[in-house]
């Protein structure tokens, strides 16, 4: 019979594995759908602070078409990664595991966040990357003493 800190454990390392899960799908859903209407607000979001208007200029579709293939794929890539993470190590509470996730999420935030700050592309520091790493370090905190 599993006690109340062992369920709890199990419960955000699920957390974790399964929202990586969905991660990795919504990379591969920007990757091939990252022009259709499902991301319309994302692109708006960046027309506006990148061009002060609702579009992309159009000598720039083009190249919008093609990053998000490799944007989307590199998603997916971490999140798989991660999801593989979240299933085998993190669950055996294996502490590389858990700082692996720390370093690896904290060096990323902190990396788009610069570049988002220094195009003024404020929307993706506090809508996505706030959400991602509230996402991601909710089990990491609310785990952190299962790996002593």
């Amino acid at each position: 019979m599993e006690n109340h800190s062992s369920k709890r454990f199990h419960f955000w390392q699920r957390w974790l594995f399964y929202t990586s899960i969905l991660f990795a799908l919504a990379g591969v859903l920007l990757a091939f759908a990252g022009n259709s209407v499902l991301f319309k607000p994302y692109s708006i979001m960046l027309a506006k602070a990148l061009w002060n208007q609702a579009n992309f200029p159009v000598q720039v579709e083009p190249f919008k078409a093609f990053i998000y293939m490799p944007f989307g794929g590199t998603i997916a890539c971490c999140y798989i990664l991660l999801a593989f993470i979240a299933k085998y190590p993190f669950k055996e509470k294996k502490l590389w595991a858990r700082n692996a996730i720390l370093i690896a999420f904290s060096s990323w935030v902190l990396i788009d966040s610069l570049g988002c700050y220094y195009f003024r592309v404020y929307p993706q520091i506090y809508l996505i990357n706030a959400f991602s790493i509230l996402v991601k370090a909710l089990p990491i905190l609310f785990t952190w003493k299962e790996f002593r």
